[in-house]
């Protein structure tokens, strides 16, 4: 049973993918072994920002303190991706509202 247990942990971890032919770093998900450091700088630098924040942010603020054009729409979406990417995988908690915060 424990075996079996195992087995399928590892193949529910998320593991490098392949886009166009390139490794490409997924984000992995937030367990008590998966150190902060495995996310990409980027994300890294979200999770900072959330982090210094006052109270939940919306992804304008994030982009703001980020150096992000917040005025270009288009610019905000793709931080936007990131925010709900690392909330899917357990790194942020996005509120009702559409705003992000750390999870306790």
């Amino acid at each position: 049973m424990s075996e079996q247990l195992a087995d399928e942990r590892a193949s529910a971890a998320p593991a490098p993918g392949q886009v166009g032919g390139r490794a490409v770093m997924l984000i992995p998900h937030r367990a008590p072994d998966v150190e902060e450091t495995a996310l990409p700088p980027d994300y890294q630098r979200i999770l900072a920002v959330v982090r210094q924040a006052a109270g939940p942010v919306m992804t304008r603020q994030v982009g703001e303190m980020l150096g992000v054009d917040v005025r270009v729409r288009s610019k905000l979406e793709p931080l936007r991706g990131k925010l709900v990417r690392l909330t899917d995988r357990g790194w942020l908690r996005k509120m009702p509202d559409g705003r992000f915060t750390t999870r306790l």
